[in-house]
């Protein structure tokens, strides 16, 4: 059992939900328990297809469940939090942009997913284990505590064997529910802005919601699909089926292969998705779980499944539709993989604690953005001033309960930077040193002298995660690179107040040497030339200075880097050095 840490007591999301699972969970098995220790495990579930990489839209099928599920295990239950890896579903198409894949891998289309080849140069033996690897490692990263059951194992063992069974003898009972959807046309759409072609596959999900819900033909309707035992596809139609015997016949539409097996022995086929939901819902005993947009319109998955699971004697969970996830960022991360990115991307630039923060401030419903661009660094100021907040006692409960949950899981603390110094900061020191460590320390020991950074594991992993992200998401055209030689005849352009200020930034330069310190001086600098007190606020000063202070800013940049802006100016005057920036700017 996980360490028990305290509830967060307070009415979030994530709180109200465990209130209704737990009440839920109670009143599906009354009487069954004389504490909460003891109480019967209460299920919440997820589900994911392996059928390509797995992306950030789907991380919240997974996050929505775990947050819940874990609020529920700091009140002392015990939980179980399923992930149904889908890996028996068809392989529907081949994904862009996948390493390793070209176009024959369109020749395995309708196959299970674990029959279909890993891209090449993969260690796992399989497509659907290729993917799911990559998954699993970035849950365990993120602190995500979950049993994981694989679609194919559970099928191919026979485990559903009555299951099967029970919906084949029951078909025109599941037949006669879907019959009520078939003919209702979808409501019309309502308008919206054109969206980028990668986020509409974001939002697309597994496609399962998409698939057909059985064959119906002048044997009648069923609701299962062998897979072809010639060519492995599940381009097949039933038919024939004896309720007695369990003989089943079908016939192969891609090959022409046809045969008769009993289904009571036969395991190389699934029940079609509408049916197969519901009949896990009542196999696994799911109180909770949420679905995203595809699965929760009028006659979808979720919706009918609410009626067939009384067909499999159970209930229908409970749970939210979860909205979009966006990403900023996606334009340029699009055209340079050809895919949305996933968690493993995200968990490459940003630490975990603020990977979870972004799922668990949002409800379900509310759709968010993920950033892998320049806004990266205003999500970590906000999160840092979070902690901050935490820290002092001044944060508003919903807030706490949101970073409770980010930082820490039922199970304890995750494992956090020591020094978790701006993430801007550490971005613009990782872009000016190029990879040099001794560089990066130097620098990242004078941003506070008076308590010296002696280690970069001190700042690591933020460090590392700001040094992927300049190096895989900054444009080289973006890159700062320090000038080798002053500008000269810039110098030389230079009228007298430039060269004023100037001389005010290097007179006061080796007393104001840290990161504090140069912020102050620089903001400082064109006050002083104003008249005005290096100190002197914003409401203190004529608008003017403010566009002085611009200008001031764009000369130095010139001076330092040949370009109007860069990375902060206090930073980088850090980076480029006391001796060599007054060598730059002409003394």
């Amino acid at each position: 059992m996980p360490i028990v840490a305290q509830s967060t007591e307070t009415t979030d999301w994530v709180s109200r939900f465990a209130d209704e699972v737990i009440a839920e969970s109670e009143r599906r098995a009354p009487g069954a328990k004389t504490s909460a220790a003891t109480a019967p495990d209460v299920v919440v579930a997820s589900g994911l297809s392996p059928s390509g990489p797995i992306h950030l839209g789907n991380l919240r099928e997974v996050m929505t469940p775990h947050l819940v599920a874990d609020e529920v295990r700091r009140r002392g239950h015990r939980v179980r939090h399923l992930i149904s890896w889908d890996d028996y579903d068809r392989y529907r198409k081949v994904p862009a942009g996948v390493p390793g894949v070209d176009e024959t891998w369109a020749e395995h289309i309708g196959k299970p997913l674990t029959s279909v080849p890993a891209p090449k140069g993969s260690p796992h033996p399989n497509w659907a284990e290729h993917f799911k690897a990559a998954m699993t490692a970035s849950l365990a990263e993120m602190g995500v505590e979950f049993d994981g059951i694989s679609q194919t194992a559970q099928y191919t063992s026979g485990v559903y064997r009555e299951q099967i069974l029970h919906a084949m003898r029951h078909r025109r009972d599941i037949d006669a529910i879907l019959d009520q959807y078939r003919t209702k046309k979808a409501p019309a759409k309502k308008s919206q802005k054109p969206v980028d072609e990668a986020e509409l596959e974001a939002a697309e999900g597994s496609g399962a919601a998409a698939e057909d819900d059985g064959s119906s033909g002048s044997a009648g309707y069923f609701p299962y699909k062998p897979y072809c035992g010639n060519c492995e596809k599940d381009l097949t139609t039933v038919t024939a089926y004896d309720d007695d015997s369990t003989e089943l016949t079908y016939a192969c539409t891609a090959c022409g292969f046809s045969e008769t097996v009993r289904l009571s022995e036969f395991n190389r086929g699934k029940l079609v998705w509408k049916v197969d939901w519901p009949m896990r819902w009542a196999f696994e005993g799911v109180v909770f779980e949420p679905s995203g947009v595809d699965h929760s319109s009028p006659g979808s998955s979720f919706q009918v499944g609410g009626q067939i699971v009384g067909i499999f004697g159970g209930k229908q969970p409970i749970g939210p539709m979860y909205a979009f996830v966006g990403i900023s960022g996606m334009a340029k991360m699009s055209s340079s993989k050809g895919g949305v990115p996933t968690p493993a991307d995200a968990l490459r630039i940003m630490e975990p604690q603020l990977l979870r923060w972004l799922y668990a401030r949002r409800r379900p419903n509310q759709s968010f953005k993920i950033a892998f661009d320049q806004e990266i660094q205003r999500l970590y100021d906000e999160w840092d001033r979070l902690d901050a907040k935490v820290a002092d006692g001044s944060v508003l409960p919903a807030d706490a309960a949101a970073h409770s949950r980010a930082v820490r899981t039922a199970a304890g603390e995750l494992p956090r930077t020591p020094r978790p110094l701006p993430y801007r900061t550490l971005a613009s020191v990782a872009d000016i040193t190029a990879g040099h460590e001794d560089q990066a320390l130097r620098i990242l020991g004078e941003l506070d002298p008076a308590d010296p950074i002696a280690s970069l594991d001190e700042a690591r992993p933020r460090y590392d995660k700001a040094e992927a992200w300049i190096n895989t998401h900054v444009p080289a055209d973006q890159r700062t690179i320090v000038r080798q030689e002053p500008d000269a005849e810039l110098l030389k352009s230079l009228d007298e107040p430039s060269r004023q200020s100037l001389r005010l930034l290097l007179d006061g330069l080796a007393d104001h040497w840290s990161l504090d310190g140069l912020t102050h001086h620089v903001y400082g600098v064109p006050k002083v030339q104003a008249g005005f007190p290096a100190d002197a606020t914003p409401k203190e000063l004529p608008p003017e200075i403010k566009t002085a202070q611009r200008t001031f800013f764009a000369l130095l940049y010139h001076l330092l880097v040949g370009r109007d802006t860069g990375p902060r100016l206090p930073t980088l005057l850090l980076a480029v050095g006391q001796d060599r920036v007054r060598a730059l700017l002409g003394e």
